[in-house]
């Protein structure tokens, strides 16, 4: 559980004094750096600057930047840009691989529940007539008008013979 007084890096809670000090900038040199946009500091009630601890790490990487690559502010920013559009994408790459994990999961049920309802309605001698069974060896086809093709049975059905099908015939393969 997290309490109300724990602290994350982005949690704005230098005052400019404190954030100039401990980014070996001059406050002024904040306030530029803000309106420029190379960093934006949260603001108080008063809307006095607030600096997290990320943003006095990107402060010490701009006067890094500036004063031992020699590259411009314009420059700076670009970087700074490209960098939180690289992390962005990185997050949003790791969400889709834990989405994609997570459909499979789901599709590997899916396929085990067919396959099950398939064996039980081969099991019982009456289960033909309940289920409509393809034999084949072609996929199943789209529905060619509205209504054939939502019925539940069917839909199980089409799952089970593609279940059913070697391995190398490329239907149902992934």
């Amino acid at each position: 559980m997290t309490s109300q007084f724990e602290l994350s890096d982005d949690t704005p809670v230098y005052v400019i004094s404190v954030a100039a000090q401990l980014s070996g900038l001059h406050p002024q040199t904040l306030r530029a750096y803000d309106r420029l946009g190379l960093v934006s500091p949260g603001r108080a009630a008063g809307r006095g600057r607030r600096y997290s601890l990320r943003d006095i790490l990107i402060l010490r990487e701009v006067q890094r930047l500036s004063q031992e690559e020699g590259i411009n502010l314009n420059g700076i920013k670009r970087i700074l840009e490209l960098e939180l559009a690289e992390r962005r994408s990185r997050m949003l790459v790791a969400e889709m691989h834990a989405e994609i994990s997570q459909l499979r999961a789901e599709l590997e049920s899916t396929r085990s529940v067919a396959a099950r309802l398939a064996n039980l309605a081969r099991s019982r001698p009456d289960a033909a007539a309940l289920v409509p069974v393809r034999h084949g060896s072609r996929a199943p086809q789209p529905a060619a008008a509205p209504g054939i093709g939502t019925d539940p049975g069917q839909a199980i059905a089409a799952a089970a013979e593609i279940n059913q099908q070697p391995a190398g015939n490329g239907a149902g393969a992934s």
